[in-house]
């Protein structure tokens, strides 16, 4: 087995012998082999293809079949059905009516006349750079260590020199047909060549099966990352060395979460923004020393890291040690940064804008930088941010190898433009399925480890927004977790153990949220208990812990919401799941009822005060909602059935039969009423309170 030092050479034989004979079968192999590493390839980023003799549907005759990653795909996550597979000879004859680079885009629609497989996906861009060289396997890669080269100022020179001539050179240009050429042209006149390298973009290289491509894209991006490691602080130390030193480890964290809701506040002026934060070593070693201000402004040069990134970060003026206790100061300090941002990038467009460009888009950094403290990404969605982090982190990586072996050098704005705004990238970002109500949302539903709770939250995140689950007990949270992980997929969900009567861990929670997401856009106050007990068997002990967890707990949980909604400063909601019995009478309930109609008062007086901030705060009063609700627990419904005179059994039908329209409830339909307060339909109410009860006539509230 061959050992690497820069790569994971992760090849079996035995699992790529069961594949033999299948070529479609060890392209898949290969490609989620490469797509595992980042270092080999960003998320998104890269194709991998090969070509196979089969029989034409058509006449039955023989052809050559290119199967490539179709558009928009992934190599490390790639099916068959992400697969383009495309007539060989029909591909390359588009030559014929090619008119020049200043028709590129209309080549993509023609692909479509070149499908072999009809249900296969829609081809890519980068579909005449496989197909007009000769090889029935190749890799086109993005590897920060050769795009270190590819992006030095001296990259030609120093790949003719580390290859030995072995690995051709193109200059950058933007992908499409022009460049399909190119690269046969390379070959033509570089024969026996083992790849191709491109200008500020990324990696050739190819074989005459699966695993001699494999080996040879691991071959070569080893002996680049070998090349760069021998030079790294031979000349001058690593990006001119460090300025600043980096806090420690729970410093930065703690830091980190006061600022990210200010930050996504200034970044959600136009949409609401989800964010991520890293402070990874590599990322440290960069925004802290000398050569950040030289650095950052470049830009990234490879075109699918500045797609995600934009077309340069911004840096913080904030000491590592700066206190954030007083918000205002630090928003009335940062916020001419954002200005100063958005005016750059309105320049930028309107300088290199076409006439036929699309509308510009989100002015806003995605990429922020924290000297000491670490890099956060704010993105439609965590996924995005959160690949945007890793991409910027490749970008690093590419400035800190070109800038030990020559100098580093970005796209010209130009032709960064014209990436970033080509018509092609606009009618992909036009394809995607459209937001969902409450995607940018983050959403904090205390106890929502089963019954009500779960059922919100799960509701939230089936509607777009990335949640963050708590619960007193463990092992349900942790359940939940996996659940909501299983549904919804790890970027969208975070769990934090919550007592909402332990002042620490709703900090923590918080902090949580801040870290994870940036901050927190809908709490949601369902944790509860229930007593019921006649007025003389009511304890002290009983009451405190009634108020604490009810009263004290909607309080403080809020409290602590309310400081981050307002250091956002974009709005925000806050639901309280309080109950019928805050407006009935009833026997055996003073201690519960008195506590559930003091939550009522207290969304009130909430509402009156957060309005101002553009906080609303609505009640959602449930009534009888048995199933998978810990409220049941624990003497409840032996004490109700024992007030109402009938058995635990007949408790659900005896709710229904005493409702308006005689329906049982269950937890998704109090989901459902906190989704209408929240979708967007019911901005401008706060102060309200939705019955779900099923229709209780002496529960109405007006």
């Amino acid at each position: 087995m061959k050992t690497y030092k820069h790569v994971n050479y992760l090849w079996n034989e035995e699992q790529a012998k069961s594949l033999e004979g299948d070529e479609v079968a060890l392209l898949l192999y290969r490609s989620n082999l490469l797509g595992s590493d980042l270092r080999i390839t960003n998320y998104g980023g890269g194709n991998t293809s090969c070509k196979v003799i089969d029989k034409d549907p058509l006449t039955g005759e023989e052809v050559e079949v290119m199967w490539i990653k179709g558009s928009g795909g992934d190599i490390g996550t790639l099916k068959k059905s992400g697969l383009a597979a495309l007539y060989v000879n029909r591909l390359r004859n588009l030559e014929k009516v090619y008119r020049g680079i200043e028709h590129e885009d209309e080549m993509v629609e023609l692909f479509n006349h070149c499908i072999f497989d009809l249900s296969s996906k829609a081809p890519s861009i980068d579909t005449p750079l496989h197909g007009f060289l000769p090889f029935k396997h190749i890799d086109h890669l993005h590897p920060d260590a050769a795009i270190a080269i590819a992006a030095a100022k001296d990259g030609k020179k120093i790949t003719q020199e580390l290859f030995n001539g072995s690995i051709g050179w193109v200059d950058w240009q933007k992908p499409g047909f022009d460049l399909g050429l190119q690269l046969r042209e390379c070959l033509e006149q570089n024969p026996g060549i083992r790849g191709i390298m491109l200008g500020s973009h990324g990696l050739f290289t190819w074989g005459d099966t699966a695993y001699e491509c494999y080996v040879n894209s691991l071959d070569v991006i080893e002996a680049c990352a070998t090349y760069l490691e021998e030079n790294y602080g031979k000349a001058r130390p690593v990006f001119g060395g460090a300025k600043v030193e980096s806090l420690q480890a729970n410093d930065r964290t703690a830091q980190a979460a006061k600022i990210a809701p200010v930050l996504r506040g200034f970044c959600s002026s136009e949409r609401p923004m989800i964010g991520h934060f890293t402070d990874d070593p590599r990322v440290l070693e960069y925004i802290n020393s000398n050569d950040l201000e030289k650095l950052a402004p470049l830009g990234t040069s490879c075109p699918d890291h500045f797609l995600r990134t934009k077309i340069q970060p911004l840096i913080l003026n904030l000491d590592k040690n700066e206190d954030l206790s007083n918000l205002e100061a630090i928003k009335e300090k940062i916020q001419p940064l954002f200005e100063d941002y958005r005016a750059m990038y309105t320049e930028y467009y309107e300088t290199c804008k076409h006439p036929n460009s699309p509308a510009i888009r989100d002015k806003n950094p995605v990429i922020i930088i924290y000297p000491g403290v670490g890099m956060f990404a704010f993105a439609k969605d965590k996924q995005t941010a959160r690949v945007a982090a890793e991409f910027y982190t490749n970008a690093i990586n590419v400035m800190k190898g070109s800038e030990a072996v020559s100098e580093y050098t970005s796209l010209p704005r130009q032709e960064a433009f014209n990436i970033e705004y080509w018509l092609l990238e606009e009618a992909k970002l036009q394809r995607m399925p459209k937001p969902k109500a409450l995607s940018g949302k983050i959403a904090l539903v205390t106890g929502s480890a089963g019954g009500i709770g779960k059922a919100i939250a799960k509701k939230f995140a089936a509607e777009g927004a990335v949640v963050v689950l708590n619960d007193m007990n463990a092992e349900r949270l942790a359940g939940a977790e996996e659940e909501f992980v299983g549904l919804f997929g790890k970027d969208n969900v975070v769990s934090a153990s919550l007592d909402v009567t332990n002042e620490e861990q709703i900090q923590q929670a918080f902090e949580k949220a801040s870290l994870s997401f940036g901050g927190i856009d809908i709490v949601v106050n369902n944790a509860g208990l229930s007593i019921s007990k006649s007025i003389e068997d009511h304890s002290e002990k009983d009451m405190d812990l009634l108020y604490d967890v009810l009263v004290k707990g909607q309080f403080f949980v809020t409290q602590a919401a309310v400081k981050v909604m307002k250091a956002q400063a974009i709005g925000g909601d806050v639901l309280n799941i309080v109950s019928k019995n805050a407006l009935v009478s009833g026997p055996n309930n003073a201690g519960y009822g008195s506590a559930k109609a003091a939550q009522l008062h207290l969304s009130r007086l909430n509402a009156a005060e957060l309005g101002a901030a553009k906080i609303r705060v609505n009640v959602v009063n449930p009534d009888a909602v048995i199933s998978d609700s810990n409220i049941w627990a624990g003497g409840w419904a032996e004490g109700r059935a024992k007030a109402y005179g009938i058995t635990v059994e007949e408790l659900p039908a005896f709710y229904a039969k005493r409702t308006l329209l005689n329906e049982i409830i269950v937890p998704d339909d109090i989901a459902n009423a906190c989704y209408a307060f929240v979708g967007g339909l019911l901005n401008k109410s706060t102060g309200n309170v939705l019955n779900v009860d099923g229709g209780v006539a002496v529960a109405f509230v007006r």
